[in-house]
């Protein structure tokens, strides 16, 4: 039995003075009008076990009192981060507070966020799916065996272990919290599932149906695999592997985007770069770097340019690893490489889609790039870009933030279609120097439909050839003045083969504006005879019309132009007033949230309040009677398999209209008055509340 304590509120009916009852008892006003009263009784035991009826009857017997209780002792709790019982959680320095800065998850699971409705895929050797750890979140719809072709991912068992490497990775994002055994995934609540596709003969086949399955359940994808790190191979993706990552970021999750989450590898030993690696420097990937606990570049990692954020891994054989899941139903303290640190990433990328849905993959690339600080990285090569912001070619932009990617994730407004303007600078062959330095002034499309005024990825595509490839050192500098590595000097890489319309990938000039001088620089850094002919030179940029460095913090109307999503999935403008999706007020809609165009009425003089209606492709606004209102953004019907609900429950006013709203729920809502148009309900969208999420692929 809950404790009763011995005092009581009331509320009396206005009058110069308390009633009877009240007078025999010490009392203080609750509220400042004098109509609700804390009563205390000297008489009465404090916390007793059983109602004070004499005192209870008497008052219900008064007149001058509307109201009465008795107080109980209510049980609350402070909403600090909310820390797992898992036993080997103590031993999980990277996000339980141990080292500073960590990855800052506690403050995320405080928010009550941890990856619920988010569906990863690992895409690997396999998946322990009876694990302890696992086997509540596991999602066979995001699982298949590729290798064996059947539906059950689980690996092969040999005496050495070696198909441990998707278990270890799933446990990371999605090991169940709370549940006495092991230590807690970053996402413990995500739904977590298992490719099996490099246990056997690996062909472009395998790979791209492992990049494509279930492009509308599976949010994200995470691999931490390549080409091998032996510092001479260049190698990447072949046709229709390509095309898998193209159909997804196109295509997938309903159009607004698979993420990739894609560990940059483990070649340092050999003085590889990864972007000889056509995986982790393609822009359709999110590459993820490692650091120590000390904030420093392990053995392995691998420099370049395309890295985009780093997480926490190990380094020499004495500094703590990473817990997570191991084959045989154990936990292991042993899991390390950047192998260890993208799936950490793509569990914060989890909770960062929990918070919002609606985020496409270049929008989360956007808010990987805010996310991360170089903090206490250490490392000779960090340099500020054009735009201020500080970026290393071993770790990116540095270490990525859980609770600074939620809270950003929250507000984001939608990232205008991406562009893509091609400059052809060399096409006829030209000996390269020992110092070659090619330099061209470009527009970056001004003036044309695709022009672009702020940076995301800068590709270079190359066809050249050199007496030794591993010598040859390629840079490019940017218009204000950031100088990005493609290639560093790889010692083991003697061929002579040179590269072969190669795409180097820079992620170093994130915002700037392309506008100016581009200078790509060959230089020779090895055996003075080397020599070589530069036959193609391209430069692609890739980026948004919008001017990213002048955004507002917070969501609010950005301007006067609609966005509508094309049939490939970009986004065209379109000529139209502000309108809300989700908790935001847009000027235009991100992909996906097409609808159709319908005259809105005004609540009248004066009014700007927002109303809405929301029909199967509508969503109708009230603005200020000067603007013509058009109907223009709702999420159309979703494709099989697609859950919306969660993600779009708006709280909207309704109106009459032609088409029939949905039903509102039957609990009682409050009248309509002439100044509201109509009562507040949740709306429930048509399609079963338990079909599959939506895709979203982070590798």
């Amino acid at each position: 039995m809950t404790p009763a304590s011995r005092g009581l509120a009331a509320r009396a009916r206005p009058r110069p003075r308390a009633p009877a009852p009240l007078r025999a008892c010490r009392f203080a006003q609750i509220f400042p009008d004098g109509q609700y009263f804390h009563l205390r009784h000297r008489g009465v035991v404090q916390q007793s076990l059983s109602p004070h009826w004499g005192h209870r009857l008497r008052l219900k017997k008064d007149p001058k009192v509307q109201w009465f209780e008795q107080q109980t002792l209510r049980r609350r709790v402070k909403r600090s981060a909310a820390v797992p019982t898992d036993p080997w959680f103590s031993k999980q320095w990277y996000m339980n507070n141990k080292v500073r800065p960590d990855l800052n998850v506690l403050q995320v699971w405080s928010q009550g966020l941890s990856g619920r409705g988010i569906v990863v895929s690992v895409l690997d050797d396999g998946i322990e799916k009876d694990h302890p750890d696992l086997w509540a979140n596991y999602d066979p719809l995001a699982s298949y065996d590729f290798n064996d072709y059947d539906p059950d991912p689980q690996p092969r068992y040999t005496p050495g272990d070696e198909n441990r490497h998707g278990t270890r990775c799933a446990g990371e994002v999605a090991a169940i919290a709370n549940n006495g055994f092991c230590g807690a995934g970053v996402a413990y609540n995500a739904r977590i599932g298992g490719v099996r596709m490099l246990d056997g003969t690996i062909t472009d086949v395998i790979e791209a149906q492992s990049l494509s399955l279930q492009p509308q359940h599976i949010h994200i994808y995470s691999a931490s695999w390549g080409p091998e790190d032996d510092g001479r191979t260049v190698d990447g993706p072949g046709v229709l592997t390509r095309e898998a990552f193209r159909r997804g970021v196109t295509k997938g999750r309903g159009g607004l985007g698979t993420l990739f989450v894609w560990a940059s590898g483990n070649g340092g030993l050999h003085y590889d770069n990864c972007n000889c690696d056509g995986y982790t420097n393609s822009v359709y990937t999110l590459s993820v770097g490692s650091t120590t606990r000390e904030g420093r570049a392990p053995w392995y990692s691998e420099a370049c340019a395309s890295t985009l954020t780093t997480t926490y891994s190990s380094g020499v054989a004495t500094d703590p690893q990473i817990v997570t899941t191991d084959l045989h139903h154990r936990c292991t303290d042993k899991h390390t490489g950047t192998s260890a640190s993208a799936p950490l990433a793509a569990g914060m990328i989890a909770l960062a889609l929990e918070a919002n849905p609606f985020l496409t993959w270049r929008d989360m690339q956007h808010l990987v790039v805010r996310a991360s600080r170089p903090a206490q990285l250490q490392a000779e090569d960090w340099r500020t870009n054009g735009v201020g912001r500080r970026v290393s070619h071993h770790y990116g932009y540095g270490l990525l933030d859980a609770g600074l990617l939620v809270d950003m994730a929250r507000t984001w407004l939608p990232t205008r279609r991406q562009q893509k303007c091609v400059i052809e600078i060399v096409h006829t062959p030209t000996p390269i120097l020992p110092l070659t330095q090619v330099r061209r002034s470009v527009s970056a499309c001004a003036g044309r439909a695709n022009h672009i005024r702020s940076l995301e990825h800068v590709q270079v595509q190359l066809s050249l050839s050199y007496s030794r490839r591993g010598d040859l050192e390629i840079s490019l500098t940017s218009p204000m003045g950031t100088r990005s590595t493609l290639v560093a000097i790889r010692p083991l890489d003697v061929s002579g083969q040179g590269y072969n319309n190669w795409t180097f990938m820079s992620t170093h000039f994130w915002d700037e504006d392309p506008r100016g001088p581009w200078t790509l620089g060959l230089e020779n850094k090895g055996y003075y005879f080397n020599t070589g002919t530069l036959y193609r030179y391209t430069l692609l940029l890739y980026g948004t019309a919008e001017d990213m460095t002048a955004r507002p913090p917070g969501p609010q109307v950005t301007g006067s132009a609609c966005v509508q999503r094309d049939t490939e999935g970009p986004c065209q403008e379109r000529h139209g007033p502000a309108h809300v999706l989700g908790h935001l007020r847009l000027s235009y809609c991100p992909p996906r949230y097409l609808g159709h165009t319908r005259q809105a009425v005004t609540a009248g003089p004066g009014r700007s309040r927002p109303v809405s209606l929301l029909e199967p492709r509508r969503l109708l606004l009230h603005l200020p009677r000067p603007l013509p209102a058009h109907l223009h953004c709702l999420p159309p019907p979703p494709p099989p398999g697609l859950h919306a609900g969660r993600a779009s429950r708006l709280l909207l006013r309704t109106r009459p209209s032609q088409r029939p709203p949905p039903s509102p729920p039957q609990s009682p809502t409050p009248a309509a008055t002439a100044a509201e148009p109509g009562p507040w309900y949740w709306p429930r969208w048509p399609w079963p509340s338990g079909a599959p999420h939506s895709a979203v692929s982070s590798l």
